[in-house]
């Protein structure tokens, strides 16, 4: 459902007052005019892209916030995926120096990876393109210590890319993305980054179907990882444990399924919640991917999911996106269990969490559909399957 300027301008007064920021404060950050701000808030002023982009950059947040509807966001990434995959066909090839310094690109490789863990995938899309560049031509020109570092940021930011491709269906960019990750790797000579880039990896295999597949290629990832010995070696080995247990879910590998599980239940146990070398890992995350096990096996394992569900909710603290994931899996669990209304409901508070995220996931546009089928007369439920695209 289309927003009407009222709508936009609402979101945009009420994102400033949450920052308690004035209309002069966020003029002065925007760059927008005061009066054009008093306009758009008052719903008499349609913003243009390019405002919209300056306005959300001001209030902290992506522009997929302040505005509903898909055509805007899927539009943007789109367009940006192009770009991307232009930025890395000579990736092995030098291209002169890099615009920004190292230090200013390592605090923008951070934003990305901000923006990728808080699935503000409009925003790490546009950006996404130059900071490739800028990434390829800082490893390229490093020397001596600073190419290790220089290797790192490289596999960071093609790991904040790759969620844009992956999240938007452009598999086989993804799986470009995935392999320059691996080829940074070989010059960053870190072995806790060849476990992360084993975790991104699987996106490949499940792209592919191909479950039993990338179930080996884990567990051949955990046999490398360094033992289990500090919280980043510690994290590093449980989030295998944790992807592999969904991968055999997939495979129909319940025994392989449970057993993994248990590897990220005792190693999560040992570290807190936290993010280690760009992937949340802890208590929290094991809970996460209990939830998503019980649904990768299958219908017949849904109390699994609900019981979980029953006992706890993910902390807002979590990364925007695994809570987003959380509630998509579960509605599935519920979708399953007959339990109609919940699910919708934990529809909705997936789209809160993530908004972009969810509405590219395919699960929930495939469940939202369901629900539709079920409920046509449901004026709410009809308004969220147009939102998503269900419809």
């Amino acid at each position: 459902m289309a927003d009407t300027p009222g709508h936009v301008g609402k979101r945009i007064a009420a994102r400033r007052h949450a920052r308690r920021m004035t209309q002069a404060d966020l003029s002065r950050a925007s760059f927008v005019s005061l009066s054009m701000i008093r306009g758009i808030e008052r719903g008499v002023r349609s913003p243009s892209d390019k405002t919209l982009d300056s306005l959300a950059a001001a209030l902290d947040v992506d522009p997929s916030r302040l505005v509903n509807g898909n055509s805007r966001t899927s539009g943007r990434v789109h367009g940006a995926l192009p770009h991307i995959s232009a930025a890395i066909a000579g990736y092995d090839i030098p291209d002169g120096p890099a615009a920004r310094k190292l230090p200013e690109l390592t605090s923008a490789v951070n934003d990305a990876v901000s923006w990728r863990l808080g699935a503000q995938y409009s925003r790490l899309a546009v950006q996404a393109p130059a900071l490739l560049g800028d990434a390829l031509r800082t490893l390229h020109t490093a020397k001596g210590r600073q190419q290790k570092g220089a290797a790192q940021l490289l596999a960071s930011t093609a790991r904040a890319a790759d969620a844009v491709a992956y999240k938007f269906g452009a598999y086989d960019l993804s799986a470009r993305l995935v392999e320059l990750m691996r080829w940074a790797c070989t010059q960053a000579e870190d072995p806790l980054l060849n476990a992360t880039t084993a975790y991104v990896r699987t996106e490949t295999f499940l792209a592919a179907r191909s479950y039993a597949v990338g179930l080996r290629a884990l567990e051949a990832a955990v046999d490398a990882a360094p033992p289990p010995t500090d919280p980043r070696s510690i994290a590093a080995r449980g989030a295998l444990h944790m992807r592999a247990a969904v991968v055999a879910g997939r495979a129909e590998n319940e025994t392989a399924a449970d057993t993994h599980l248990a590897e990220a239940e005792t190693l999560a146990a040992l570290v807190p919640e936290d993010i280690y070398d760009g992937t949340a890992f802890g208590p929290s995350s094991l809970r996460i991917h209990q939830v998503s096990v019980a649904v990768s096996l299958g219908a017949a394992h849904v109390s699994r999911a609900l019981d979980v569900a029953q006992e706890w909710k993910p902390p807002r603290d979590l990364p925007s996106e695994r809570r987003s994931a959380f509630y998509i899996e579960l509605a599935r669990a519920q979708l399953w269990a007959g339990l109609m209304d919940d699910a919708f409901e934990s529809l909705k508070v997936a789209r809160t969490a993530a908004p972009q995220h969810t509405r590219e996931h395919p699960w929930a546009r495939e469940d939202t559909a369901t629900l539709r089928r079920v409920k046509r007369s449901d004026e709410e439920l009809t308004a969220f399957a147009e939102w998503i695209g269900a419809i």
